[in-house]
């Protein structure tokens, strides 16, 4: 037996009592049971707006059904929605090929290291300032004054000579 996952979603016309509609749904869960399927889960949704008219109806009653089974049942259901009076649209959607393309993107994305994830380096403390004192400077290490009467060189006698005789670089 070759069972796969599905979803059923059918939305039954609005003026449909509550008591009809549990009849219905029951209706279908006899139908999958008795083909040989495994209802997994059974969703009331409840009454919505539908996105556009549909038989003349704006809103319904929605029902997802999650249905392990073959494929011949799942035909089988499809035909008898189809024929069904209060049931004003339905799709089916196989369910383990998108289980499976969900388990291989997220087996991809675990290969991938994220950088958020990872422990931050510590950053490397600054140590305190040297606690050693300055050595103070001795009188000895102090330059010495500069001779105020110096005079530049260009104001020497000698210097302004030997400016003057310099030709000009051509």
């Amino acid at each position: 037996m070759n069972t796969r996952s599905y979803e059923i979603m059918f939305i039954v016309r609005p003026d449909v009592e509550e008591a009809d509609l549990d009849k219905i749904i029951e209706g279908f869960q006899k139908n999958v049971t008795d083909g040989g399927g495994e209802i997994k889960s059974l969703e009331k949704m409840g009454r919505r707006r539908l996105a556009y008219t549909v038989k003349k109806f704006n809103d319904g009653f929605y029902v997802l059904l999650t249905i392990g089974a073959e494929g011949k049942l799942i035909a089988e259901l499809e035909r008898r929605l189809r024929v069904s009076e209060p049931i004003i649209k339905f799709i089916t959607v196989r369910m383990d090929e998108e289980e499976k393309r969900l388990a291989k993107v997220k087996a991809i994305r675990d290969t991938k290291v994220k950088r958020s994830a990872m422990p931050i380096a510590q950053p490397v403390q600054a140590t305190p300032a040297a606690t050693t004192p300055v050595a103070e400077t001795t009188p000895d290490a102090v330059a010495a004054p500069v001779e105020e009467d110096a005079k530049p060189a260009a104001e020497t006698p000698e210097a302004s000579a030997a400016a003057e005789t310099v030709p000009a670089a051509v």
